[in-house]
């Protein structure tokens, strides 16, 4: 069965506001999938219908083949929720939060010390099982809401933007981990807004906006909609960018300069050019993330 799946989901509010407008997605089973919007695009408006937050207006919702509607109890055992928000009590021990959550799901005390050692060790935060919650910095308590999630073995982890807010070294422990998670079985559901990890983790992706799907593919099919790319290029000297005419070049200093290649041109001929232009070529990057530009550019359209 698909961790996840979705058919002509909508839900308005009392308002009069159409969060989602009869939305499709499957979500196969083991694997990283992202769900990409910008703010108030549809995303956790989904994800709470998913996990019991918020009611539908319509349409059918599966987790793992069981309809929400009719069981959603048993839907909510084999999955896994980090919300954006912190919302455990800020008075309340690291050990005991995780113990807490194992009661929900009917797990007697001794596992789920045990199970919660493991857990707590590997997000590196053993060393603070006694210390009051709200004592804790900000990427320690978003490790602990992660902890609290796996409690229950979850097959389906949903992440609502889980590193917002992490500093780069903690953010790519975190994602070392989920990796582990993922190759171990664990399906993944990520919403983020570091576009970068997506196109490094993730198998698949959609785009939302405005309550719709508006692409579902492969990331990495995703990324060949590109029609071009921007490199930074590192020479030793820069010597005359006029002897690359046909390419579009922006001079950036005497020894770098961009160059933009679109889908016709191939890397070898640049190179090439570079060549006998007798450029020496010590460096070459892109500049940016490709699936961020997709993205920028789908949400213009």
């Amino acid at each position: 069965m698909n961790p996840i799946s979705i058919h002509q989901l909508k839900k308005t509010y009392a308002n009069g506001v159409q969060a989602l407008k009869g939305i499709d997605l499957v979500v196969p089973s083991g694997d990283f999938f992202a769900l990409l919007g910008a703010n108030g695009a549809g995303k956790t408006t989904m994800i709470g219908i998913l996990t019991g937050l918020v009611n539908k207006t319509s349409g059918k919702v599966q987790v793992f083949g069981v309809d929400i509607d009719l069981d959603h109890p048993r839907a909510k055992e084999m999955m896994g929720v980090v919300p954006q928000e912190m919302n455990f009590n800020m008075f309340e021990k690291v050990e005991d939060i995780i113990i807490s959550q194992a009661g929900y799901y009917g797990i007697p005390r001794e596992k789920a010390q045990a199970d919660g050692e493991v857990i707590l060790r590997r997000l590196n935060l053993w060393d603070k099982r006694n210390a009051q919650s709200r004592t804790l910095s900000g990427g320690m308590k978003r490790r602990l809401m992660i902890a609290r999630a796996l409690i229950n073995h979850p097959k389906l982890l949903i992440l609502d933007e889980p590193t917002a807010g992490v500093d780069v070294e903690l953010r790519l422990a975190m994602w070392d981990f989920l990796r582990e998670l993922n190759r171990q079985g664990t399906t993944i559901l990520l919403t983020t807004h570091y576009l970068e990890e997506v196109e490094q983790m993730c198998r698949q992706a959609a785009i939302i906006k405005n309550g719709e799907i508006i692409k579902s593919d492969l990331v990495k099919n995703l990324v060949r909609l590109i029609d071009q790319e921007t490199y930074v290029v590192h020479v030793e000297k820069v010597t005359s960018l006029d002897r690359l005419n046909g390419f579009k070049t922006t001079l950036i200093d005497d020894g770098s300069f961009e160059v933009e290649l679109t889908k016709n041109e191939r890397m070898n001929d640049f190179l090439s050019r570079l060549n006998s232009a007798g450029m020496v070529l010590t460096d070459i990057r892109p500049k940016g993330n490709r699936l961020e530009k997709l993205f920028l550019k789908i949400l213009k359209q």
